[in-house]
């Protein structure tokens, strides 16, 4: 497999993935394995929000009320973040992006981005999961708020019910985890990342049927980076 990936590893030119898929779809758990495997970063637009949200600034706390309620960043917010990081010494390489470009708007400035920074065009890896498994992905997600560690009450839950096996905290539900939240984001996922498949699509796009457990998924990562470039 390592050989067979050469083009996309250590030593090769700077190349960016792509991770799309919807919220609960395993862009977090598989694009830390991808980047694993690819020897590159992964940029997490979550993450990077997430800091800018704990920052006591005007538009900080705007941003976090934004989100609490089920909303997305703008365009222009999330393309001035994911420049940043792109821009620094650690993406050399290339990178995985995990949940970035959400909108066509953002894949047209990543576009002209990675032609400003000398990359080629990235190569999309998209997650594909029913609605219906996400719901329960997402709604049964609890995280120990000390170290982090995430648990599911459907299918992997902690050894006792709402306490961490690691630390003993009381796990808590991310406010955007809330059934009502998760329905709406989903929606919105529907009316804006999904044309962003299609922008991709004519280029180098790969599709993962991801509703599997975290090993299956995984074979069909390594699978889908075999795949030849379809001819747009």
């Amino acid at each position: 497999m390592e050989n067979r990936l050469k083009s996309y590893g250590p030593g090769a030119p700077g190349r960016v993935v792509v991770l799309l898929g919807p919220p609960g779809s395993g862009k977090g758990t598989q694009g830390l394995y991808l980047a694993e495997i690819l020897s590159v970063p992964v940029i997490s637009t979550g993450e990077i929000l997430r800091a800018e949200c704990a920052r006591e600034t005007a538009s900080g706390r705007a941003l976090r009320q934004l989100l609490a309620d089920g909303g997305l960043a703008s365009d222009e917010t999330v393309n001035r973040l994911v420049a940043a990081r792109l821009s620094g010494g650690e993406c050399g390489n290339g990178c995985v992006l995990d949940g970035y470009p959400r909108t066509v708007a953002q894949a047209a400035f990543l576009n002209d981005l990675l032609a400003e920074l000398g990359f080629g065009e990235p190569m999309v890896l998209h997650l594909d999961v029913a609605a219906e498994e996400l719901t329960r992905r997402l709604t049964g997600r609890r995280q120990c708020p000390a170290c982090g560690h995430l648990y599911n009450v459907y299918f992997r839950p902690p050894r006792r019910s709402g306490v961490c096996d690691w630390d003993g905290e009381a796990l808590v539900q991310r406010a955007d985890d809330r059934e009502e939240i998760v329905r709406q984001r989903l929606a919105i996922y529907e009316g804006t990342t999904k044309p962003v498949i299609d922008f991709y699509r004519a280029g180098d796009y790969r599709r993962v049927m991801a509703g599997q457990s975290e090993a299956e998924v995984r074979e069909a990562i390594q699978e889908a980076l075999l795949l030849p470039v379809a001819a747009g």
